[in-house]
């Protein structure tokens, strides 16, 4: 056992069982969990002992992401560009470790799964959901945009699919996620730890074992899937050529359904996040996992330095008057050279 005041490691039999534990932050990570989370990794992929890794969190969350108040809060520009150099620099490496990581890392991603929280768990190869699941990325309302690599596995979402998430921030219950591909398998809440136990008595844990075992405990008892009867809504409204032919179809669209909840979602985004978004989720689809990470890196260490992201923090989760000041203010007023120099080298 290796105890920390955040993060909780063990071994069971071959598997090693990581628990994010901040139950009243929702999980969200701190620069320490992070530097935490990517030793332990690094130590379990060469141990012999230690088949497979498995991922949890603690309370009524997997994990809500970053904790983007305490970098939101941050003194000025220049403190906050330096925090993000630091912290994005850790984590987007991370993501990439799990993404390509040697062994099979199973995502126990129960309860609210946000941001940073998908980082962590949609890179890996079994992502498991609850009927609790409640799963976004809900960026543009801060300012920001989906990164953690998010691009890359929104771009491999079914048809327009993950460009309505990315842009909206909508969130997506367990049978959402599975049938978008951003989760593999839906386990009962009530099963998890047994599944946990099936897990840890194994003699070895190799992929079709972890496969089976998880396939043992899937089930299909959860509300269902909103998003196969709108698919093909989604992929005509979020499929033009620029992004304000997606506006002005959802201003056409019924006003009484959920395309008006999108519109919402977009006008109460940051303009120059939404244009961010579009750029990377078009680009996202031709990518490797470590190209998108590198410009994700670039994009979200200015962005965390500008304007749009400290309102945003201010807006929602400061104040709470959910009334940001986005600089530009419209859409009209975002030009593509902004976001050109949001993906320009660094210094």
């Amino acid at each position: 056992m290796m105890p920390t005041d955040d993060l909780l490691a063990d071994v069971r039999g071959r598997l090693g069982v990581i628990t994010l534990n901040r139950p009243k932050a929702l999980n969200a990570l701190t620069l320490a969990m992070v530097e935490q989370l990517a030793a332990i990794l690094t130590a379990w992929a060469a141990d012999p002992a230690i088949d497979a890794v498995l991922l949890q969190g603690t309370g009524r969350a997997f994990c809500a992401g970053a904790d983007v108040r305490a970098i939101g809060t941050l003194a000025g520009s220049a403190a906050r560009e330096q925090f993000g150099r630091v912290f994005f620099g850790i984590e987007y490496r991370l993501n990439q470790f799990i993404h390509r990581y040697p062994k099979p890392f199973i995502a126990v991603a129960s309860g609210i799964v946000l941001g940073g929280g998908m980082g962590l768990s949609v890179h890996g190869a079994f992502r498991i959901v609850t009927e609790t699941t409640q799963m976004a990325m809900p960026e543009t309302v801060l300012g920001l945009f989906p990164d953690v690599g998010a691009s890359w596995f929104l771009a491999r979402c079914p048809g327009r699919t993950g460009m309505f998430l990315g842009l909206t921030g909508a969130r997506l219950n367990a049978a959402d996620a599975v049938w978008s591909g951003l989760a593999t398998h839906l386990v009962a809440s009530e099963h998890i730890d047994a599944l946990i136990a099936a897990l840890s008595a194994q003699p070895a844990l190799t992929h079709s074992i972890v496969e089976a075992v998880i396939g043992g405990f899937t089930t299909n008892d959860a509300p269902a899937s909103t998003l196969p009867e709108r698919s093909g809504a989604i992929d005509r409204l979020f499929g033009g050529d620029q992004l304000e032919h997606v506006i002005t179809a959802l201003e056409n669209a019924p006003p009484d359904g959920w395309e008006a909840d999108a519109l919402a979602l977009l006008r109460r985004a940051s303009p120059l996040s939404l244009r961010a978004t579009w750029r990377r989720l078009r680009a996202a689809g031709g990518q490797t996992i470590e190209t998108v990470l590198a410009d994700d890196y670039r994009m979200a260490v200015r962005l965390v330095a500008g304007h749009d992201f400290a309102e945003g923090v201010r807006a929602i989760l400061i104040d709470k008057d959910n009334a940001p000041r986005w600089l530009p203010p419209t859409l009209a007023q975002v030009d593509e050279a902004q976001v050109d120099a949001l993906l320009a080298p660094l210094l």
